[in-house]
């Protein structure tokens, strides 16, 4: 590029892109592809985790009102979204059966309680499987990222250093562009990258916090169950 012609709009965004290699614009183009889809997750998971939060706080509300846990459980319906209602309504289920075979004895009143753990463990392990989803692919862009934008950074400065050597000429007019090319590459790397990183430490925290809730209301569902028995045996 004449050095006369260069002019700060040499210097924004889109120029950087244009005059870039065609390595380099596939890194970047790339890189932001990335970028958007980590925001995509980012947006699903804060929605998300806020909507969970918000219906498990009202369905706790709802338990402790004192109203019956089998009135609760129907009024969530047949197939609820959330995961509270379907524990709730798996440990009844078991808690059912075993009544429908008569009053259980002291061992098969241990074997209910195991039984309605189980299941609960499982409800719990699925549920925690859902709220992760797309971490993984926030984990890719946060670590990946830099390495990426750095490659098109080395890949840059190569070109420029080969456009020196063609010129013949070491002036910082001559090989501005051609670095600031490859550093955009870098800065694209980092746009992506640290968006991602803080998302994925953020939704990791909210996942282990909202799997932690429903080990508690397990926990308390079980013991709910157990003083149960202890008052029909």
């Amino acid at each position: 590029m004449d050095p006369a012609a260069l002019s700060p709009d040499s210097f924004n965004a889109l120029s950087l892109f244009l005059r870039a290699t065609w390595v380099a614009k596939l890194v970047m183009l790339g890189l932001a592809a990335a970028s958007l889809w980590s925001w995509a997750v980012i947006i699903d998971k804060a929605i998300r985790f806020m909507s969970l939060n918000r219906q498990a706080d009202s369905f706790e509300a709802k338990l402790a009102t004192g109203r019956t846990m089998e009135d609760i459980s129907a009024e969530a319906g047949e197939d609820p979204k959330h995961a509270l209602p379907r524990m709730l309504q798996a440990a009844l289920r078991e808690w059912r059966d075993s009544r429908a075979r008569g009053t259980p004895t002291d061992s098969q009143a241990a074997f209910l309680i195991q039984r309605i753990d189980r299941v609960l463990d499982s409800h719990i392990a699925r549920e925690s499987q859902r709220v992760e989803k797309g971490l993984g692919l926030l984990a890719i862009v946060a670590t990946a990222s830099p390495f990426i934008g750095l490659f098109g950074t080395v890949w840059g400065i190569m070109h420029a250093f080969q456009a020196i050597a063609i010129q013949k000429n070491t002036n910082l007019a001559v090989v501005a562009p051609a670095i600031a090319e490859a550093l955009f590459a870098t800065a694209i790397g980092l746009a992506a990258a640290i968006p991602a990183y803080i998302a994925y430490n953020k939704f990791s925290t909210d996942a282990g916090k909202f799997s932690g809730r429903l080990e508690s209301f397990a926990d308390d569902l079980a013991t709910a169950i157990q003083r149960r028995l202890s008052e029909r045996v």
